[in-house]
């Protein structure tokens, strides 16, 4: 290590110790990472070579050496049990360090299955820890999935209701249609389809505590009678529906499980007319979710390639891809206002959970903004319908023309 990344003055003990190589091998593998480097003994070291985002505070030697061993899910840990302080922009040096990583080859096979039978736990760790909880940060329909940003202007509430619309214009939509909703959420979208569009939602998920506040609200809205909200895995509901949808789910049914999903689509859609869209965040590359993310916050996930979806949910049934999009940016502003109102919110959180809980939630946030900024990860919209479909619009005007009707609600020009 050249001396002139160090700003500040080593302990005369420090100087030829085991634990000045320590640090000097930590500050080699972390010359990616725009950040300066504090340690408990007050020592400074700036590994990176340019401009740096933040300072890491280091409280002991126990945190060095296992971050030495494992970087990423140690640092992770450090920040969440408090071993290690951030002062600076968090988001911005995260951006820098997935722009500078180098693509890693593909992820285990390990890493890309979800077991079937664990969806039911893995979705239970993380969407019932309690509607109260996500109620504080969420928008008002309680829309947990990237919102469309048609303007800079928007709110958060009126970007979901805007990307509600842009899903349903995609599906093209009219009265009397069946839709099957896989992974509903807390039933924003299956509720706008009802009342907006007039038809008839089936939705299926496996969180109980999201279905039973979906139904409550259903219910309250006077929507119940066109909306069956099912606990169920999407593989066990039965009947024939003209449009299949799926905002947010496929992040969670893990690669082994994609030719069920296919094969669900292929028998329950329209043998003739059937369509759907897939809502999903995925990767340029196939890539394993980190660690601590599967460990904390998305225990099961996996974010596919367009390729792994097309080829083992679509192509086996003959699916015409009709449409694919990729709203990447408007996920940076939706976390950036999800961050914001999570941060207001946090005195009331804190009474809910651990002070690890919010730095948990606080660091996931935050690293996910960082990546979507960074194009470490995409959010794609795939439209598809059967190969033998021939009432397919000749262009977008569908979807992105002026619609009086849009202007409700705050919904605007599409």
């Amino acid at each position: 290590m050249s001396s002139e990344h160090w700003t500040g003055i080593a302990p005369r003990a420090l100087r030829p110790s085991l634990l000045l190589r320590f640090v000097a091998f930590f500050a080699r593998r972390l010359r990616s990472f725009p950040v300066r480097l504090q340690l408990w003994t007050g020592e400074v070291l700036t590994p990176h070579p340019g401009a740096v985002h933040a300072t890491i505070v280091i409280q002991n030697l126990k945190t060095l050496v296992q971050i030495l061993l494992d970087p990423v899910f140690r640092l992770a840990e450090a920040y969440r049990t408090r071993a290690i302080a951030v002062r600076g922009d968090l988001v911005g040096a995260l951006e820098e360090l997935f722009r500078n990583q180098a693509p890693r080859p593909p992820a285990p096979a390990r890493f890309r299955r979800a077991a079937v039978d664990r969806a039911g736990e893995d979705a239970s760790r993380h969407y019932d820890l309690g509607n109260d909880f996500f109620r504080l940060w969420l928008d008002e329909q309680m829309v947990y999935t990237c919102a469309y940003f048609w303007s800079p202007l928007l709110t958060l509430e009126q970007a979901q209701l805007a990307k509600l619309e842009l899903v349903c214009r995609k599906l093209r939509l009219t009265p009397g249609q069946t839709v099957l909703e896989a992974g509903c959420g807390w039933g924003g979208l299956a509720r706008y389809m009802a009342a907006r569009h007039g038809v008839s939602v089936t939705a299926c998920n496996v969180s109980r505590e999201q279905i039973q506040y979906a139904r409550r609200r259903a219910r309250d809205e006077g929507l119940d009678s066109r909306i069956q909200f099912l606990a169920e895995d999407f593989r066990n509901v039965s009947g024939r529906f003209d449009v299949f949808v799926s905002v947010g789910m496929l992040e969670h049914v893990g690669l082994a499980n994609y030719p069920d999903l296919g094969r669900v689509i292929h028998e329950r859609l329209d043998p003739r007319h059937g369509r759907g869209l897939l809502h999903f965040i995925g990767r340029n590359h196939p890539r394993a979710v980190d660690r601590w993310t599967r460990k904390r916050i998305f225990p099961g996930s996996y974010c596919p390639t367009l390729s792994e979806v097309f080829s083992r949910v679509l192509e086996p049934w003959d699916f015409s891809v009709l449409d694919v999009e990729n709203l990447r940016p408007h996920y940076v502003r939706t976390l950036a206002e999800w961050r914001r109102r999570f941060e207001q919110a946090a005195p009331r959180a804190a009474v809910l959970f651990d002070e690890r809980f919010i730095r948990s939630w606080r660091l996931y946030l935050a690293s996910s903004q960082a990546a979507f900024a960074a194009g470490s990860l995409q959010l794609f919209q795939a439209v598809f319908a059967r190969g033998c479909e021939d009432d397919v619009p000749w262009t977008r005007r569908h979807i992105y023309g002026e619609v009086d009707s849009g202007r409700d609600e705050g919904v605007g020009r599409m």
